[in-house]
């Protein structure tokens, strides 16, 4: 058995994933062992009991918590659950301008715990991320396809070409079409190389 680390604490009350996997918390007023991160109630530091290893925690007695579920190690903690739908959200809807409101309701948390979860895990807002897989998507299709830059912006969710040539300078330094000059001038200096 380990300390109650002041970190460790810190970490439970913020219900922070860090140290989950790594380290395991028998809550002796329960007899119940979690993730550091469980959503359960906070217990008194005093009623906290660590192990390295759950094995240690069932043979010391405690029994899995059902929420957090420490004996399913493949499954996603709660927030990262929560942060894997936004992804999945954004990136199918594209073309859809996404608000933190609809985001927490299609997911049935409040908009706050939403966008702090999301930023704790990701280092962005949802707002940001969406921007971000638009750009990148773009890029691709800048890449890939002979589209026009118009239609590009409607299919990464930009009403007009103005305004996405405008997000796209100020996240690449360019703007959509020299992004695309520059790289067909590059693939054209290639086969000039190779052919020499």
């Amino acid at each position: 058995m380990l300390d109650v680390t002041d970190e460790l604490y810190e970490t439970m009350k913020r219900r922070d994933t860090h140290f989950d996997g790594k380290l395991y918390v028998g809550i002796v007023s329960t007899g119940i062992v979690c993730f550091p991160s469980c959503r359960s109630r906070l217990p008194k530091r005093e009623n906290v009991r660590v192990f390295p290893s759950l094995d240690e925690a069932l043979r010391a007695g405690f029994r899995t918590c059902k929420r957090c579920k420490p004996d399913n190690p493949t499954q996603l903690s709660p927030d990262a659950e929560i942060a894997n739908r936004v992804l999945e959200i954004l990136t199918s809807r594209l073309h859809e301008t996404l608000t933190l409101q609809d985001l927490a309701e299609k997911l049935n948390v409040s908009p706050y715990h939403l966008q702090r979860t999301f930023k704790r895990l990701t280092g962005r807002s949802p707002a940001t991320e969406h921007r971000r897989i638009r750009m990148q998507r773009a890029q691709e299709y800048l890449r890939t396809t002979d589209d026009s830059i118009g239609s590009i912006a409607l299919r990464v969710g930009y009403g007009s070409a103005s305004h996405f040539s405008a997000t796209f300078r100020k996240e690449f330094g360019i703007c959509p079409h020299d992004y695309r000059s520059s790289l067909r001038s590059l693939s054209e200096r290639k086969r000039t190389c190779l052919k020499s």
